[in-house]
């Protein structure tokens, strides 16, 4: 069966987001890797940029959600973007229930989380971060 792993760009706060979803889903980060820890005469890497993250992942079941900080020769991530979603299922409501409140705290409620008309349970919000 095929996974889908998401990959989200940050300007410069993938760390603060991915403590904040691992604080929710539980578990311990995959892989961390910073811009300083690939620096090199052919990669230089600026000092202000030096921690930000190149690469991390996060497993949530057998699904990997990574991300990176884009490094600001690359310009900045369209933090309004409405495009992109990012769908969990859980394996019972109580689960949805508790990723939903814990991911959506402090953020937009755009759906509360309830059955929907189309037979499955469902809700849709907007993280309080409004760039994640």
């Amino acid at each position: 069966m095929a996974v889908i792993n998401p990959h989200i760009n940050f300007n410069g706060n993938a760390e603060e987001a991915f403590n904040f979803y691992k604080s929710v889903f539980g578990g311990a980060f995959a892989k961390v890797i910073r811009f300083k820890d690939l620096s090199s005469a052919e990669f230089p890497v600026a000092e202000h940029e030096a921690d930000k993250i190149m690469h991390i992942a996060l497993p949530i079941g057998p699904n990997m959600l990574m991300a990176n900080d884009v490094p600001e020769i690359l310009g900045r991530t369209n933090e309004n973007e409405n495009r992109s979603k990012i769908s969990i299922s859980a394996a019972s409501k109580e689960e949805a229930d508790r990723l939903f409140n814990g991911l959506s705290a402090g953020g937009q409620v755009e759906m509360p989380i309830a059955d929907s008309p189309w037979g499955s349970y469902f809700g849709m919000f907007r993280s309080w971060r409004g760039n994640w």
